[in-house]
Protein backbone atom coordinates (compact mmCIF):
# COMPACT_ATOMS: atom_id res chain seq x y z
CA UNK A 1 0.00 0.00 0.00
CA UNK A 2 1.56 3.50 -1.09
CA UNK A 3 2.59 5.75 2.41
CA UNK A 4 0.94 9.02 1.31
CA UNK A 5 -2.62 9.93 1.46
CA UNK A 6 -3.93 12.79 -0.47
CA UNK A 7 -7.38 14.19 1.28
CA UNK A 8 -9.28 15.73 -1.23
CA UNK A 9 -12.47 17.80 0.08
CA UNK A 10 -15.54 17.86 -2.14
CA UNK A 11 -17.95 20.83 -0.22
CA UNK A 12 -21.35 20.26 -1.72
CA UNK A 13 -24.60 18.47 -1.73
CA UNK A 14 -25.75 18.88 -5.34
CA UNK A 15 -27.00 16.21 -5.77
CA UNK A 16 -28.53 15.42 -2.49
CA UNK A 17 -32.42 15.72 -0.85
CA UNK A 18 -31.40 17.53 2.02
CA UNK A 19 -28.69 20.30 3.02
CA UNK A 20 -25.99 19.78 4.40
CA UNK A 21 -23.20 17.09 2.98
CA UNK A 22 -21.39 20.19 2.02
CA UNK A 23 -20.13 20.48 5.50
CA UNK A 24 -18.88 16.94 5.58
CA UNK A 25 -14.94 17.44 4.44
CA UNK A 26 -14.35 20.23 7.42
CA UNK A 27 -16.37 17.93 10.10
CA UNK A 28 -13.99 15.17 9.23
CA UNK A 29 -10.93 17.29 9.22
CA UNK A 30 -12.26 18.73 12.55
CA UNK A 31 -12.27 15.09 13.71
CA UNK A 32 -8.84 14.56 13.56
CA UNK A 33 -8.67 12.60 9.82
CA UNK A 34 -5.43 13.77 9.35
CA UNK A 35 -3.36 13.30 12.44
CA UNK A 36 -4.90 10.10 12.60
CA UNK A 37 -3.77 8.57 9.43
CA UNK A 38 -0.35 10.10 10.41
CA UNK A 39 -0.39 7.84 13.67
CA UNK A 40 -0.46 4.85 11.49
CA UNK A 41 2.90 6.35 9.86
CA UNK A 42 1.35 7.67 6.91
CA UNK A 43 1.80 11.14 5.04
CA UNK A 44 -1.30 13.02 4.72
CA UNK A 45 -1.19 15.73 1.72
CA UNK A 46 -4.58 17.77 2.55
CA UNK A 47 -5.31 19.36 -1.21
CA UNK A 48 -7.85 21.44 0.32
CA UNK A 49 -11.26 21.18 -0.99
CA UNK A 50 -12.20 21.34 -4.75
CA UNK A 51 -14.74 24.24 -5.79
CA UNK A 52 -17.85 24.20 -8.02
CA UNK A 53 -20.86 25.60 -8.19
CA UNK A 54 -23.08 26.62 -5.74
CA UNK A 55 -26.54 24.69 -4.98
CA UNK A 56 -29.26 25.85 -6.73
CA UNK A 57 -32.01 24.22 -4.84
CA UNK A 58 -34.00 23.74 -7.88
CA UNK A 59 -36.47 20.89 -8.69
CA UNK A 60 -35.13 18.23 -11.30
CA UNK A 61 -35.40 19.21 -15.25
CA UNK A 62 -36.05 16.01 -17.96
CA UNK A 63 -36.12 13.68 -14.44
CA UNK A 64 -32.67 14.66 -13.33
CA UNK A 65 -31.91 17.67 -10.79
CA UNK A 66 -29.01 20.05 -10.91
CA UNK A 67 -27.68 18.14 -13.87
CA UNK A 68 -25.14 20.68 -14.90
CA UNK A 69 -23.96 21.01 -11.54
CA UNK A 70 -23.56 17.59 -10.85
CA UNK A 71 -21.38 17.28 -13.81
CA UNK A 72 -18.93 19.97 -13.08
CA UNK A 73 -18.33 18.54 -9.39
CA UNK A 74 -17.96 15.05 -11.21
CA UNK A 75 -15.78 16.24 -13.97
CA UNK A 76 -13.44 18.43 -11.43
CA UNK A 77 -13.38 15.47 -9.15
CA UNK A 78 -12.62 13.14 -11.75
CA UNK A 79 -9.54 15.37 -12.48
CA UNK A 80 -8.62 15.49 -9.39
CA UNK A 81 -8.91 11.93 -8.59
CA UNK A 82 -6.94 10.78 -11.44
CA UNK A 83 -3.82 13.22 -11.04
CA UNK A 84 -3.42 11.92 -7.36
CA UNK A 85 -2.85 8.32 -8.85
CA UNK A 86 -0.97 9.43 -11.35
CA UNK A 87 1.57 10.45 -8.78
CA UNK A 88 1.12 6.95 -7.09
CA UNK A 89 -0.62 8.32 -3.95
CA UNK A 90 -3.86 6.66 -2.23
CA UNK A 91 -6.84 10.00 -2.78
CA UNK A 92 -10.19 10.23 -0.19
CA UNK A 93 -12.11 11.84 -1.15
CA UNK A 94 -14.24 13.90 1.14
CA UNK A 95 -17.99 14.17 0.65
CA UNK A 96 -19.77 15.55 -0.16
CA UNK A 97 -23.08 13.76 -1.08
CA UNK A 98 -22.92 10.36 -3.09
CA UNK A 99 -23.65 11.69 -6.34
CA UNK A 100 -19.22 12.71 -5.98
CA UNK A 101 -19.20 8.69 -6.30
CA UNK A 102 -18.97 8.84 -10.43
CA UNK A 103 -15.99 11.48 -10.61
CA UNK A 104 -14.12 9.07 -7.99
CA UNK A 105 -15.21 5.81 -9.43
CA UNK A 106 -14.55 6.82 -13.13
CA UNK A 107 -11.22 8.08 -12.86
CA UNK A 108 -10.46 4.95 -10.82
CA UNK A 109 -11.21 2.86 -13.60
CA UNK A 110 -9.37 5.15 -15.79
CA UNK A 111 -6.17 4.68 -13.73
CA UNK A 112 -6.69 0.83 -14.25
CA UNK A 113 -7.26 0.89 -17.53
CA UNK A 114 -4.47 3.24 -18.11
CA UNK A 115 -1.84 0.48 -16.25
CA UNK A 116 -3.48 -2.69 -16.79
CA UNK A 117 -4.99 -3.21 -12.97
CA UNK A 118 -8.22 -4.77 -12.09
CA UNK A 119 -10.78 -3.33 -10.28
CA UNK A 120 -12.72 -4.21 -7.30
CA UNK A 121 -15.23 -1.46 -5.85
CA UNK A 122 -16.84 -2.37 -2.49
CA UNK A 123 -19.93 0.18 -2.28
CA UNK A 124 -20.77 -0.28 1.46
CA UNK A 125 -24.12 1.58 1.78
CA UNK A 126 -27.84 1.21 3.03
CA UNK A 127 -28.46 2.10 -0.41
CA UNK A 128 -27.98 0.70 -4.09
CA UNK A 129 -27.85 3.86 -5.72
CA UNK A 130 -28.92 2.32 -9.09
CA UNK A 131 -31.93 4.51 -9.56
CA UNK A 132 -32.12 6.22 -13.21
CA UNK A 133 -34.49 9.35 -13.97
CA UNK A 134 -37.03 6.86 -15.06
CA UNK A 135 -37.08 5.43 -11.75
CA UNK A 136 -37.09 8.07 -9.02
CA UNK A 137 -39.66 10.95 -8.99
CA UNK A 138 -36.84 12.71 -6.98
CA UNK A 139 -34.42 13.60 -9.87
CA UNK A 140 -31.86 13.18 -6.77
CA UNK A 141 -28.62 12.13 -8.26
CA UNK A 142 -26.78 10.35 -5.15
CA UNK A 143 -29.68 7.91 -5.74
CA UNK A 144 -27.93 7.14 -9.09
CA UNK A 145 -24.30 7.16 -9.36
CA UNK A 146 -23.73 3.27 -9.51
CA UNK A 147 -26.40 2.88 -12.29
CA UNK A 148 -24.39 6.03 -14.29
CA UNK A 149 -21.04 4.34 -13.25
CA UNK A 150 -22.67 0.98 -15.57
CA UNK A 151 -23.38 3.67 -18.26
CA UNK A 152 -27.54 4.32 -17.67
CA UNK A 153 -27.98 7.90 -18.02
CA UNK A 154 -27.33 10.83 -19.95
CA UNK A 155 -23.86 10.62 -22.20
CA UNK A 156 -22.23 13.80 -19.89
CA UNK A 157 -22.18 11.79 -16.99
CA UNK A 158 -21.89 8.26 -17.87
CA UNK A 159 -18.98 9.71 -20.16
CA UNK A 160 -17.03 11.56 -17.52
CA UNK A 161 -13.96 8.62 -17.30
CA UNK A 162 -13.57 9.13 -21.37
CA UNK A 163 -15.05 5.63 -21.36
CA UNK A 164 -18.73 4.54 -21.34
CA UNK A 165 -19.71 2.70 -19.39
CA UNK A 166 -16.58 3.47 -16.68
CA UNK A 167 -17.12 0.02 -15.31
CA UNK A 168 -18.75 -3.44 -15.76
CA UNK A 169 -21.32 -4.23 -12.76
CA UNK A 170 -18.98 -7.28 -12.27
CA UNK A 171 -16.25 -5.29 -10.45
CA UNK A 172 -19.01 -4.22 -7.47
CA UNK A 173 -19.85 -5.72 -4.43
CA UNK A 174 -22.73 -3.72 -2.26
CA UNK A 175 -22.53 -4.38 1.16
CA UNK A 176 -25.10 -3.39 4.09
CA UNK A 177 -28.04 -2.51 1.34
CA UNK A 178 -31.29 -2.84 2.98
CA UNK A 179 -33.55 0.45 1.08
CA UNK A 180 -34.08 -0.34 -2.33
CA UNK A 181 -36.86 1.07 -4.90
CA UNK A 182 -38.84 -1.57 -6.36
CA UNK A 183 -37.98 -0.65 -10.01
CA UNK A 184 -34.44 -0.25 -8.99
CA UNK A 185 -34.57 -3.80 -7.67
CA UNK A 186 -34.91 -5.33 -10.87
CA UNK A 187 -32.45 -3.43 -12.78
CA UNK A 188 -29.98 -4.29 -9.87
CA UNK A 189 -31.01 -8.05 -10.79
CA UNK A 190 -30.94 -7.68 -13.89
CA UNK A 191 -27.05 -6.13 -14.20
CA UNK A 192 -26.00 -9.04 -12.25
CA UNK A 193 -24.88 -6.54 -9.13
CA UNK A 194 -23.51 -8.70 -6.45
CA UNK A 195 -25.40 -7.32 -3.47
CA UNK A 196 -24.67 -8.84 0.02
CA UNK A 197 -27.84 -7.23 2.14
CA UNK A 198 -28.69 -7.00 5.51
CA UNK A 199 -30.22 -9.95 5.42
CA UNK A 200 -27.21 -11.88 4.64
CA UNK A 201 -25.29 -10.38 7.02
CA UNK A 202 -27.75 -10.92 9.21
CA UNK A 203 -27.86 -14.71 8.30
CA UNK A 204 -24.30 -15.23 7.25
CA UNK A 205 -22.61 -12.93 9.25
CA UNK A 206 -20.05 -9.93 8.41
CA UNK A 207 -17.41 -12.05 8.60
CA UNK A 208 -18.32 -14.55 5.60
CA UNK A 209 -19.82 -11.33 3.83
CA UNK A 210 -16.51 -10.20 3.66
CA UNK A 211 -14.61 -13.34 2.71
CA UNK A 212 -17.06 -13.27 -0.18
CA UNK A 213 -16.61 -9.43 -1.22
CA UNK A 214 -12.84 -9.91 -1.23
CA UNK A 215 -13.06 -13.26 -2.91
CA UNK A 216 -10.42 -12.76 -6.02
CA UNK A 217 -8.05 -10.13 -5.01
CA UNK A 218 -4.84 -10.17 -6.30
CA UNK A 219 -1.58 -8.43 -6.49
CA UNK A 220 -2.47 -6.69 -9.50
CA UNK A 221 -6.16 -5.33 -8.33
CA UNK A 222 -6.71 -2.07 -7.33
CA UNK A 223 -9.39 -1.94 -4.34
CA UNK A 224 -11.30 1.42 -4.02
CA UNK A 225 -14.30 1.14 -1.29
CA UNK A 226 -16.77 3.91 -1.21
CA UNK A 227 -17.93 4.43 2.35
CA UNK A 228 -21.31 6.15 2.71
CA UNK A 229 -21.52 7.12 6.49
CA UNK A 230 -25.47 5.46 6.18
CA UNK A 231 -24.37 2.30 5.44
CA UNK A 232 -23.78 2.27 9.32
CA UNK A 233 -26.41 2.20 11.96
CA UNK A 234 -28.58 5.73 12.63
CA UNK A 235 -28.36 4.68 16.27
CA UNK A 236 -24.49 5.45 15.97
CA UNK A 237 -24.29 7.67 12.87
CA UNK A 238 -27.15 10.19 13.42
CA UNK A 239 -25.38 12.56 10.63
CA UNK A 240 -26.53 11.40 7.52
CA UNK A 241 -29.57 12.86 5.28
CA UNK A 242 -30.95 9.26 4.32
CA UNK A 243 -31.10 7.35 7.55
CA UNK A 244 -32.33 3.97 7.21
CA UNK A 245 -32.62 2.05 10.63
CA UNK A 246 -31.32 -1.11 10.85
CA UNK A 247 -27.41 -0.97 9.61
CA UNK A 248 -24.22 -2.94 10.83
CA UNK A 249 -23.08 -2.24 14.34
CA UNK A 250 -20.06 -0.62 15.63
CA UNK A 251 -18.54 -4.07 15.83
CA UNK A 252 -19.45 -5.27 12.72
CA UNK A 253 -18.48 -1.80 11.10
CA UNK A 254 -14.77 -2.59 12.47
CA UNK A 255 -14.73 -6.41 11.54
CA UNK A 256 -15.75 -4.81 7.84
CA UNK A 257 -12.59 -2.24 7.48
CA UNK A 258 -9.87 -4.49 9.39
CA UNK A 259 -11.05 -7.10 6.94
CA UNK A 260 -10.33 -4.90 4.50
CA UNK A 261 -7.26 -3.53 5.94
CA UNK A 262 -6.04 -7.10 5.95
CA UNK A 263 -5.75 -7.34 2.26
CA UNK A 264 -3.25 -4.66 1.96
CA UNK A 265 -4.84 -3.65 -1.34
CA UNK A 266 -6.94 -0.61 -0.33
CA UNK A 267 -5.59 2.03 -2.99
CA UNK A 268 -8.49 4.86 -3.00
CA UNK A 269 -11.46 5.86 -0.99
CA UNK A 270 -14.39 8.02 -0.73
CA UNK A 271 -16.12 9.15 2.55
CA UNK A 272 -19.22 10.28 1.46
CA UNK A 273 -22.79 11.63 2.86
CA UNK A 274 -21.66 13.12 6.31
CA UNK A 275 -23.75 15.58 7.13
CA UNK A 276 -22.96 18.12 10.75
CA UNK A 277 -26.31 19.77 10.39
CA UNK A 278 -27.80 16.17 11.43
CA UNK A 279 -24.97 15.13 13.63
CA UNK A 280 -24.27 15.19 17.51
CA UNK A 281 -21.50 16.91 18.53
CA UNK A 282 -19.70 16.08 15.56
CA UNK A 283 -20.29 12.10 16.33
CA UNK A 284 -20.90 10.76 13.13
CA UNK A 285 -17.68 12.12 11.91
CA UNK A 286 -15.65 11.10 14.74
CA UNK A 287 -17.01 7.46 14.35
CA UNK A 288 -16.16 7.74 10.34
CA UNK A 289 -12.42 8.61 11.36
CA UNK A 290 -12.66 5.61 13.96
CA UNK A 291 -13.65 3.51 11.08
CA UNK A 292 -11.10 5.50 8.27
CA UNK A 293 -8.18 4.22 10.79
CA UNK A 294 -9.23 0.94 11.02
CA UNK A 295 -9.06 0.75 7.17
CA UNK A 296 -5.44 1.81 7.74
CA UNK A 297 -4.46 -0.73 10.16
CA UNK A 298 -5.87 -0.12 13.38
CA UNK A 299 -7.16 -3.26 15.23
CA UNK A 300 -7.99 -4.51 17.98
CA UNK A 301 -6.69 -7.89 17.89
CA UNK A 302 -4.89 -9.07 20.50
CA UNK A 303 -3.30 -12.57 19.25
CA UNK A 304 -0.42 -12.73 17.41
CA UNK A 305 -0.56 -13.46 13.46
Amino acid sequence: MTTTVSLIGVPTDIGAGARGASMGPEALRVAGLAAALEGYGLQVLDCGNLSGPANPWQPPVDGYRHLPEVVAWNTTLHGAVHAELAQGRLPIVLGGDHCLGLGSISAVARHCRDTGRKLRVLWLDAHADYNTAALTPSGNIHGMPVALLCGHGPAELTGIGGTTPAIQADVVRQIGIRSVDAGEKRLVHEAGLEVFDMRYIDEMGMRHTMEQALMGLDDNTHLHVSFDVDFLDPDIAPGVGTTVPGGPTYREAQLCMEMIADTGRLASLDVMELNPALDVRNRTALLAVDLIESLFGKSTLMRQG
